[in-house]
């Protein structure tokens, strides 16, 4: 294939990248640490944590897990919490010793935090103590569970005075952590001191090692666990920090991570923002704009990420006008489409242009990005980054001629393997040609660039987050009261989509009330359902069977 989006690539980026740069991310860690040594690496309501603190903390998190534990090279160690300092100490202290990181949304409920534990296989998990009776449900209701849990607080990372009232605040004052017990459960700060006087072993990683086990509904709705090597996110890393190469200087940059780093596209944004050595601010409740807003006030950062929504909702608060933004070079946007509107009043309001971005948890995520020297919004996701190749693909998997309409495949180092015990799945997503099947349709222009114009599947993208209309059917149908019922994405200005429920009713008393309460026992927040509407007739079906949701939509567009 022609790779026509060469001839556009902005100045001084090149075609290639040395994926081999970096043996494995513990390597990048390293040189890093060692680089920039005295220089902040992460701070979090008003505390920081050098590079030097961070590489000391993470290799006693290393030794405790390796040696007290007696974890061994692969073994699978979940984290379960939102944007904290201890989140980076612990990510590395998990891949300095050999093992695999599992990221967990806090948020999740007991059945679905059941069925990653159970899948993964994790031996270990580290949980913010907010959300400690989540596991503790999950673990009375499987006694023969083995699962190493250490708990930490909001404050464990902070000097000792901040520490002290910060968690006395959260847990007494505000109330924000529900009763728990979990028997044999140990403090983290506990293991940072049990591992300051253990060995550290050192356990050889290459390209091959799995990183990450990162859970994604794929296109089943059923959560599957990509398989991201450290050659996956080294080979990212090296991508991304190319196309950004001319715009950041070294050790001088400040990044603001509003997104979740349990999420795949804040992980890798954060990665590579660290391998130069910039200054991440992490934003722990990012929901708070007032709080959030406060905060942008005292950093004159260079850098943002955060999606669509995120971007609206600073937007709409009347006091960041008062945020300054003279130094801020890059802002970048993925997870879901940005609206041009508010690219438009982003750049009117900055001076910066968003930068969109596309890619999947299965390309560890970056695939596709607007270049960063575009002034204005180009209603694309951009073209392949380095060492990227993108194509658009017929139903059978060929390539189909210029302008045409089809599915997205990707093909590149930062590609999974596959997902986690799954080879079936895995086989339906890659064909024979190696291109990954990424579910959404699009075309590419005469410029390279590529532009999405529907998704194969009925996901439903909830601002940036993926929701799968068969987990959402499942929940509801467990009603009684249901007879049928089919989910679908509804159009909102503030979240993008949100869910919405047509439901048949087996029992004519059913409420919407009630439907909703019974959700909330299962589904995440972002995944509830925000519309529901009753039917009497019986939901349109194929001959199979099958309830057509493309045609419920299509009902609901013309009833507008």
């Amino acid at each position: 294939m022609e790779k026509i989006w060469l001839k556009n690539y902005p100045p001084g980026v090149a075609a290639e990248v040395d994926i081999h740069a970096f043996a494995s991310l513990r390597d990048v860690l390293r040189r890093t640490c060692d680089r920039f040594a005295d220089l902040p690496a992460y701070s979090n309501m008003g505390a920081t944590l050098t590079y030097a603190e961070l590489d000391q903390h993470s290799r006693d998190f290393a030794a405790y897990l390796q040696d007290t534990l007696k974890l061994n090279r692969g073994d699978r160690v979940a984290l379960m919490m939102p944007n904290l300092l201890q989140y980076p100490v612990a990510l590395f202290g998990v891949l300095r010793a050999g093992m695999v990181v599992v990221n967990v949304n806090p948020q999740y409920t007991p059945t679905e935090l059941e069925h990653q534990l159970k899948d993964s296989g994790a031996v270990a998990i580290l949980v913010l103590e907010n959300f400690a009776h989540t596991l503790q449900e999950v673990l009375n209701k499987n006694p023969a569970m083995h699962l190493h849990v250490i708990t930490t607080e909001v404050g464990d990372m902070f000097p000792v005075v901040k520490e002290l009232l910060t968690n006395v605040v959260v847990k007494y004052v505000k109330k924000m952590v529900p009763a728990w017990d979990i028997p044999g459960a140990l403090e983290f700060n506990a293991t940072l001191r049990l591992g300051h006087s253990l060995p550290l072993h050192h356990v050889p990683l290459s390209h091959a090692d799995v990183a990450f086990l990162q859970y994604t509904g794929g296109t089943t709705g059923v959560a599957k666990g990509a398989i991201l090597t450290h050659g996956n996110l080294v080979a990212n890393l090296q991508q991304l920090s190319a196309w950004i190469a001319h715009d950041l200087i070294d050790g001088k940059e400040t990044m603001v991570c509003p997104l979740p780093l349990y999420h795949v596209f804040a992980l890798t944004a954060s990665l590579v923002f660290f391998k130069i050595g910039a200054h991440a601010i992490l934003i722990t409740n990012p929901r708070d704009i007032p709080a959030f807003v406060h905060d942008l006030k005292k950093v004159p950062f260079t850098a943002i990420i955060g999606v669509n929504t995120l971007y609206r909702a600073l937007l709409d608060s009347p006091e960041f006008a008062e945020v300054p933004t003279q130094h801020l070079k890059v802002v970048v946007a993925g997870g879901m489409a940005v609206q041009r509107v508010v690219a438009e009043r982003w750049k009117a309001a900055t001076g910066v242009p968003i930068i969109e971005s596309y890619g999947l948890t299965e390309t560890s995520p970056g695939a596709i990005s607007n270049p960063l020297n575009i002034s204005d919004w180009t209603g694309t996701i951009g073209m392949p980054l380095p060492a990227t190749e993108a194509t658009i693909l017929d139903e059978d998997g060929r390539e189909l001629p210029l302008g045409e309409v089809g599915e997205i495949g990707i093909r590149g180092p930062q590609v999974m393997p596959g997902y986690w015990n799954r080879p079936e799945e895995t086989a339906k997503v890659f064909t024979p040609q190696g291109w990954l099947r990424t579910g959404d349709m699009g075309f590419m222009d005469e410029r390279g660039y590529f532009k999405i114009t529907d998704r194969k599947k009925d996901m439903i993208i909830v601002s940036g987050f993926k929701v799968f209309p068969n987990q959402i059917e499942d929940v509801v149908a467990l009603h009684p009261g249901v007879l049928e019922v089919a989910a679908i994405g509804a159009p909102d200005e503030r979240s993008g989509e949100v869910v919405k429920i047509v439901v048949v009713r087996h029992d004519l008393t059913l409420t919407e009330q009630a439907l909703l309460d019974h959700c909330k026992q299962h589904l995440t927040d972002y995944k509830l359902p925000k519309l529901v509407e009753f039917r009497s007739e019986p939901l349109p079906k194929t001959n199979l069977g099958k309830i057509l949701r493309r045609q419920l939509r299509d009902e609901m567009v013309r009833a507008k």
